[in-house]
């Protein structure tokens, strides 16, 4: 009787938090779900005038100026954009509300003019900092703060994408590699279920894409995929190296960010025209290129697709224009494995598909939602080969990463305790 007094009060708390947790996540839900869908159709119609009127694209360095010094007016001249979301859920930093609108705005802007951005990475942004802030104001302690944070990026992932699987493990897998946060498991699937909910409900449709050629699983098919897997893992450096890279040459040769961005602004201009020499008429790299991603997907893809989004995309974000770049890495992924698998006996469709997954794990080092993403993207066909090129992809990428503040807990080559942060 003495152990049955003792354990009650836990057995009463434990049904008390997660009756608390479902309310506030699908709250959570709810709130950052309806801004991740608002975002959507900001986005998609800001590309679709751009499309409608070219010359937009002119007005790129304007863009680029008026960006900066919307973030020099709010005092958010320092923001490290998605870094600053890892920090606030490992170490409970307070992330400004004021976060939201800025990057809502200054993503719609990039995408308007022409940057080459993506918009996940700015949904990560919205969803974090809305959530942190309900977080505060009602009063949540420090680890009940950190949760609250996930969920807000699971749901305005999840709005924007329409993968909650995925959506939910990753607010968990990328902050602390190696590390779980299992605790907020039932808080951020709710989360991005609800915010899924929201998008479908203002008919936001789900990313699906139709693959074909899909092999069977034997051993040369697993061998080839190591194979890709390892061109994925190099891919992912090259990409991680460019984006950081980039921001700090533009540093050093134009200080005033003002002018690094309208100087920026004025390259990517430049880029898109030399592109016409060869390929008139295109935009492809301009925006975040879901297009040719779908072309990767259906087996089409130029050979140089892969570098030139990179150079656009490090170009435009480098110079201080926002958004982000799981976008850019999917198109990454997916023009490069569609032009590399035949090489490899695979087909160009599958070899999309891998590329899409493993590049995408390889600059995030999140290797189960890379799994999730290959079954709500592709429909499970082929998974155990998505296993493959996504395992091989995370160990060889080593230590790189997109996001500086994520911190490497545990090694990827042995059982050991490193704790050092993304390079």
């Amino acid at each position: 009787m003495s152990m049955l007094r003792d354990r009650l009060p836990s057995w009463a708390r434990q049904p008390a938090i997660f009756v608390k947790w479902l309310v506030f996540s699908c709250v959570i839900g709810l709130i950052c779900g309806g801004v991740g869908t608002l975002f959507h159709f900001a986005i998609d119609a800001a590309a679709e005038l751009r499309g409608e009127y070219p010359w937009i694209l002119w007005l790129l360095p304007a863009g680029g100026a008026l960006i900066v010094l919307l973030y020099h007016w709010c005092g958010m001249e320092k923001d490290r954009g998605t870094n600053f979301v890892l920090v606030a859920v490992r170490e409970n930093e307070p992330l400004r509300l004021r976060t939201a609108p800025l990057i809502f705005a200054a993503t719609v802007i990039t995408h308007l003019v022409g940057g080459s951005s993506g918009r996940e990475g700015a949904a990560l942004q919205l969803g974090g900092s809305i959530s942190s802030k309900i977080g505060r104001w009602m009063g949540l302690d420090d680890k009940d703060s950190r949760v609250i944070t996930m969920c807000g990026m699971s749901a305005a992932f999840s709005a924007l994408f329409g993968t909650p699987l995925a959506a939910g493990v990753f607010s968990m897998e990328v902050v602390s590699v190696g590390v779980m946060y299992y605790a907020a498991i039932v808080p951020c699937t709710v989360s991005s279920l609800v915010g899924m909910g929201v998008a479908s409900f203002f008919g936001v449709p789900p990313t699906v894409y139709t693959l074909t050629g899909v092999p069977a699983l034997n051993v040369v098919t697993a061998l080839q995929c190591v194979g890709m897997g390892i061109l994925f893992a190099l891919l992912s450096i090259l990409f991680c190296r460019v984006m950081h890279v980039a921001p700090k040459l533009y540093n050093k040769l134009i200080p005033q960010p003002v002018l690094r961005a309208a100087v920026g602004g004025a390259l990517v201009i430049a880029l898109t025209y030399l592109v016409w020499l060869w390929n008139p008429g295109t935009y492809d790299y301009n925006g975040a290129g879901a297009g040719l991603i779908a072309q990767a997907i259906g087996g089409q893809a130029r050979p140089e697709a892969f570098l030139l989004k990179i150079l656009f995309t490090a170009v435009t974000l480098g110079a201080g224009f926002k958004g982000g770049e799981i976008v850019p890495v999917f198109f990454t992924g997916a023009t490069f494995g569609c032009v590399a698998a035949p090489l490899l006996g695979l087909p160009a469709s599958f070899g999309a598909a891998l590329g899409m997954t493993a590049v995408f794990c390889g600059v995030t080092n999140c290797p189960m939602t890379s799994l999730f993403l290959a079954y709500e993207l592709f429909g499970g066909q082929g998974l155990p080969l998505f296993a493959v090129a996504c395992a091989v992809s995370y160990m060889l990428s080593g230590y790189y990463g997109l996001y500086s503040e994520q911190k490497i807990v545990y090694s990827k080559f042995r059982p050991e305790f490193i704790d050092k942060k993304a390079e």
